[in-house]
């Protein structure tokens, strides 16, 4: 066989071959592009959902009751370092101070996106001595506790934070039944789980 004809033979293969990884590259190229359309539909279901995620009364609700109702937690840390005698209580009153401010300033927030008044509406006005949220200290046990030194401090700003806490916690777990919003339906299962666990820390220094 002659180097012209064996050249003849070989380019159909060549040719064949060619067309074959053409082929294969049309194909990955396809798979890319059906790649990076599914990823970008995905995303923007995400995008779409998170962005479309309904908050109903409840979560309005929760957000106006809820901050009022730490307002008062913080007043009641913020009397502790002048009064307490006991460094256990100077730092509890501190971290519950320190976890409270930044949830107010968040649900603040959700209240002015969602177009609803963060005074609460028809809860606005609320004062301490308002019992429609539950573990809400009235005027007068505020105003007993403002006076109260030492033990006798610590052991009245125990119990009343320990029920402050339990309201908050029913609160939550209302809004965990009833709420719509993500969001805040996460913190109000963070508001459980930490405040539990404080309530459970504020019981035993009681009993020690």
């Amino acid at each position: 066989m002659t180097t012209r004809t064996t050249l003849r033979a070989a380019i159909p293969a060549v040719l064949a071959t060619a067309a074959l990884l053409a082929g294969c590259g049309d194909d990955s190229g396809d798979h890319d592009t059906h790649a990076t359309t599914a990823s970008s539909t995905t995303a923007a279901a995400i995008t779409g959902a998170t962005g479309a995620a309904a908050h109903n009364d409840a979560d309005v609700a929760f957000a106006q009751e809820m901050i009022p109702h730490h307002r008062q937690a913080v007043e009641m840390a913020a009397l502790v370092p002048e009064r307490s005698t006991d460094p256990r209580v100077r730092d509890l009153a501190a971290r519950i101070q320190q976890a409270q401010d930044p949830e107010i300033a968040t649900m603040t927030g959700w209240l002015r996106s969602w177009g609803a008044p963060v005074d609460g509406g028809g809860h606005a006005g609320m004062g301490h001595g308002d019992m429609s949220m539950p573990g809400m200290m009235t005027d007068e046990q505020m105003a007993q506790l403002r006076a109260a030194r030492g033990a006798e401090f610590d052991r009245m700003w125990l119990t009343m934070m320990i029920a402050h806490h339990e309201g908050a916690v029913q609160m939550s777990r209302t809004e965990l039944a009833q709420g719509a919003d993500p969001a805040a339906k996460a913190l109000a299962q963070q508001i459980i789980d930490g405040q539990q666990a404080e309530i459970d820390q504020m019981r035993g220094l009681l009993q020690g």
